[in-house]
Parts: structure tokens; sequence; C-alpha cells
């Protein structure tokens, strides 16, 4: 009979490790030494050397006299070192605390200061120069290990580069008793959920949690050492981070890029069969390819429209689990080789399926990857339950939905309309928040998930918005600005936006346009202007979001359509704290930031 160790994470690291020592395990992008090809060169890590890498890792945590379950930060951007310092951790029953890359020095401290961290690992210069602030205000901290040997640490006796770090350990003995000793009931992390509102929380996940998810996703897809996976979404975030372990304990090659920026060109480099993706990134490569597509002559555009139509048709087959009728098959072959083949190449060509969440996922996005044969698997979580709660199967999926619960999990439509969840994947609670933690459960000890939604007569669940930013306009209507947000940001003019309702008596928005589809249409109507501030306040342009604005919200009812709106000249950032590092906008703040420019779209016109 099986031990139930068996489905401890390490353990199938390590069995990974014995299986498949020669198989490539890693991948990650290296600035050539020519400096002139401006190209990146790819290194490869075996299993075995990975395994190697983190026993050494391990033996080296241990020599820190750090004892079981003492907590360790990673501040770092994506890099295997990442991988390899956290399944370090994790070997040595130590748990990892990730930190955003992005992360402000007070954000940090907060974290290292209710974890009482002693050990920080820093990626590059930034992280690392924070971490020297925080050794003088910290009480606990007391080494940081730096991932980047360009880094200057001569004047801190404290810092040590990870690969100086892991030559001196204890013995591998040592390891192996503290490995022989690992339970499932061991924390391997505590996430700080970022919060759009309120002081962050450390969810407690626990080695129990991440099996069951393992579990669940063994029965609904499949990876295999045939299989590449790009990681380039935070992997301090628990949906790229729990994926990665999942790649990797099913023997897919994890590749890194540390430049979430460069998705585009790696995608075409690494070619990935799989990946996870927020929706934020299908939307990207909808409007650009759409933008393309308006500008082309008449006849492709009509050869595009044309093939499109017909793979819809095709895909709603597929859906539904029935085969297409041979004239549709034959007609989809000749779409897919004019037009769909070409737009997946620039995906790499290889994709087999991408899980996307985070967010809502607009239909007619969704529907146009499906119908260019692109498996996008739509899903609904949280990091309190280890990501993935529901998702689409590879048929009888609804458009619409968030797909059918995973296997194990049980979801539940309480009072409000909240979605509520139960199962092995639901957190131990809140780190040092017991009273938090009461309240995040029922009485019967289902989770308080605080989005609204219904489960259909299918079983789907189908999400409507969050509870807490649900507005009420001043003449009672209720707003869901997500879903509003998402209808406009289709448009390849429009970055960003953010909905103003909320005790008024009509919905506003600040929105940040797409500059670069701005500045092209702008060279073409031979616009003058220094700055983005410029560009934005011609009227030419205001008049064209207006009109993109009014065609794009024709679907929406009029009391949640846009009536005003203010152009701003730089996007929502993470640094300022009006979006979290998963890219949700943190309300309250820019309410209060764009006050002046929010009033001024409420100003009556009794003075005129």
């Amino acid at each position: 009979m099986n031990s139930p160790l068996n489905m401890h994470l390490i353990s199938q690291i390590r069995d990974r490790a014995q299986r498949s020592p020669e198989h490539i395990a890693m991948r990650f992008a290296t600035q050539s030494s020519d400096q002139d090809a401006h190209q990146n060169e790819w290194q490869e890590v075996s299993w075995h050397q990975l395994s190697e890498k983190i026993d050494q890792a391990s033996r080296a945590l241990l020599k820190q006299n750090l004892r079981v379950q003492a907590k360790v930060g990673i501040w770092s951007q994506n890099i295997p070192q990442w991988t390899v310092a956290d399944l370090a951790c994790l070997q040595a029953r130590l748990v990892t605390v990730p930190l955003y890359p992005t992360s402000t020095t007070e954000q940090v401290k907060y974290i290292l200061d209710e974890t009482e961290a002693s050990l920080l690992f820093v990626g590059e210069q930034a992280q690392y120069q924070g971490a020297l602030e925080l050794l003088a205000q910290s009480s606990t901290l007391k080494t940081i290990v730096i991932f980047d040997r360009s880094v200057d640490i001569a004047t801190c006796p404290q810092a040590i580069y990870f690969d100086d770090f892991i030559q001196h350990g204890v013995e591998q003995a040592i390891l192996e008793e503290r490995l022989a000793a690992r339970c499932m009931e061991d924390l391997f992390t505590l996430i700080y959920t970022s919060g759009t509102t309120g002081e962050p929380k450390g969810v407690m996940l626990d080695f129990a949690n991440m099996a069951a998810s393992f579990r669940g996703h063994d029965q609904i897809i499949h990876l295999d050492s045939l299989d590449t996976s790009l990681c380039f979404l935070p992997l301090s975030h628990i949906f790229e981070r729990a994926w990665s372990f999942y790649a990797l304990a099913r023997g897919a090659t994890n590749v890194y890029l540390k430049d979430p920026h460069q998705v585009s060109e790696a995608l075409k480099t690494v070619k990935p069969t799989v990946l996870c993706a927020v929706p934020r990134f299908f939307e990207k490569v909808y409007t650009t390819i759409h933008g393309k597509v308006s500008s082309a002559p008449f006849a492709r555009r009509m050869i595009f429209n044309t093939a499109v139509k017909i793979g819809m048709a095709h895909m709603e087959h597929r859906r539904q689990g029935t085969e297409a009728p041979i004239y549709l098959q034959k007609l989809n072959n000749i779409a897919d080789k004019m037009v769909f083949s070409k737009i997946r190449e620039g995906l790499g060509g290889r994709i087999r399926f991408m899980p996307c969440g985070g967010a809502r996922l607009d239909d007619d996005i969704n529907r146009f990857f499906h119908a260019i044969g692109v498996d996008v698997k739509v899903g609904y979580g949280m990091t309190e339950t280890v990501a993935t709660v529901t998702c689409f199967r590879d048929t009888e999926f609804e458009f619409g939905s968030c797909g059918m619960p995973l296997p194990g999990i049980q979801v539940r439509i309480g009072d409000e309309g909240e979605i509520q969840v139960k199962g092995d994947t639901v957190m131990r609670g809140y780190y040092k928040k017991p009273e938090e933690t009461a309240k995040t459960f029922t009485a019967d000890g289902w989770l308080h998930t605080g989005d609204a939604g219904l489960v259909d007569e299918n079983g789907a669940l189908r999400m409507t918005e969050r509870i807490k930013e649900l507005m009420k306009t001043s003449n009672g209507k209720y707003i869901a600005p997500q879903y509003i947000e998402g209808t406009i940001t289709k448009d390849r003019f429009i970055e960003q936006i953010a909905i103003v309702a909320d005790a008024r008596n009509y919905v506003t928005a600040l929105i940040v346009p797409a500059f670069e589809a701005l500045e092209e249409h702008a060279k073409a109507l031979n616009l003058k202007y220094q700055n983005h501030k410029e560009l934005i306040q011609h009227s030419s342009i205001q008049e064209l979001i207006q009109e993109r604005v009014n065609k794009i919200q024709e679907g929406l009812a009029k009391f949640e359509q846009v009536k005003k709106f203010t152009l701003l000249p730089k996007e929502f950032s993470i640094e300022l704290g009006e979006i979290t590092p998963t890219l949700k906008l943190r309300r309250k703040i820019i309410m209060k930031r764009f006050r002046k420019e929010i009033e001024a779209m409420y100003v009556t016109k009794a003075k005129a």
C-alpha cells in the first residue's frame, strides 16, 4: 500500500530526479557574451544537477541552525535559483515565504517581522538594497543570500552569494535525518495576500493541501516529460509557483523568464507546450491581432473574419463533445492552414493548453482562442485554495463559466450569493491571525471567498463579481466594475481602466490608453506632441477614445455605460500601490490619488 508520504512534494521531486537524472528539468536565459549580439543564450539544468543543487542548498540552510518550520524569505524575480532555494527550504522542513520582486521595503519588513525570518534570499541589486535597509531595522534578519553575482556585497559582512553559500553545509546524514521526519502536516509556505484592502495576511498552506491539488489536477489534465512550460508569472504568487511544482513533479521542463515583458519573444524561442497566464496576456494578444486585422486590406479582413466564423462553428462541436460534419472539418482545415496556424505560431506553435486565472477573462476573447485551436483552461481559484477551485475540462465546458470544481473540491453558494469552498486544498488559516481565520470560515467549515456567483444547471461555477467591489449608484443600481472594465479593455487603444460609480448618479472611468497603438494613430494624423500628457489632451485623441468606448459598451445596460472618462498619461503601477502584484486594482488608493480628476467628471453644468 502506498504511503501518504509518496504524495509529499519533496518525495515526488526526489523520485523524479532518481528516475530521470539526465532529463532536462530547467532552462533559463543568460545574456550573450557577445556585446553586439543583444541575444539570450539558453542554459539547461538536468534533474541530476538540480537534485545536487537542492541538496547542497538544504545542507547550507541546516548549517544556519534553522529549527524545523523556521521561516525563510525569497525576494526575487523568476530565475532557477528561486525554485532551487524554495525546494531546498522544503527539504530541510523550513517554510518558504515568497515576496514579490516589486514589493517595497515597508511591505517586506512587515512580513519578515511577523514571520521572524532570519535568512532572506534576494535576486538583484534592487532587492539587495532593500535588504540592506532591513538589516538595520529588523530584529530577526541576520543573513542575506544573493542570487546575482554582479551585485557588490563587499560592504556587508552579513551578505553572501548563493553559489558561495551552498558550498558550506552540514553532512548529508543530517539532512537525511531531517528529511525522514517530514510529514504532510508540515507547512510548505506562508503566502501573504497582497490585498486590495487592509494589511496583508499570511496564508498557511501545508503539504497535504499541495498533494490534494496534485490529485485533482491528475484527473483532468496530463503533463509528462515531453512537455515544456514557460514560467513567466511571478513565482511569488501561488498560481505560477504551484503550477511550476506540478510541471516539475510530472517531468516537464520548466523554462524561467526573468523579464515578463519579453514573453512574446520567449514564446517563439522556447515553443512551450503549456503555460499558465492571466487574462491580461490573452487580452493583449487578442487586441494586437485585431489591431493588425483592422488595418489590413479588405480581402485579408474578409478571409480572417470568415475563418473565425468557421472556427467558431467547428469549436462548438468540439466543446459539446460531438463530431463536426465532414464539410465543416474540411473548411476548418483550410481556415487553420490560412489563418489559425499563423496566429498559433506567434505563441510558439506547440501549445497544448493554457491555464488562465487571476481575474475574469472576457467570453468573446475566450471563444476566439478556442476557435483558433488554443485550449484556454479558464478557472477560478484563490491563494487560500492552492489556486485552482474550478476549471474548464477538455469538452463540455460552458463559456461564461469558470468550469467545474476540481475533483475533491466542493462549491456552494451562500448568503448574498457568495461562493463558498470546502476541500483538502483549503488553507489551514492565516498566520498569527486567529480572528481573521475565524471570520474566513463559516460555522460549518466552508471557506468564505468574498466572491459572488452561482452554480448553473450543469454544475459549472459562474463568478459574477467580488462582493466587496460591487458599487451602488445613487440611483440604487448595482454596478459590477470588473465586468465593465473587462468589456472596455478589449479595445486595442485601452490598456487599463478603473470604473467609478459608488454613490454617484452615473458611471465614469479613469482610462490609461495603450500608448503604442495611440502613438501609431497620432503619427497617421500627423499630431505634434512632446509627451503622453500632451498627446492625450489632443481633441482628436479624446474623440477617438470616446468613439471607441461608445462602440464597445453598446452591449452594456444603459446604467452600466461609462458617461464620462479621464485619460491618464501613466499606467497604474505596483510601485505606487495602485495595483497589486497580480494586477488587480487597489480601488481605494486610486480613488484617493485621482480624487481631483474624479470630482471634475461629476461637476454639474449648473454654473454654465
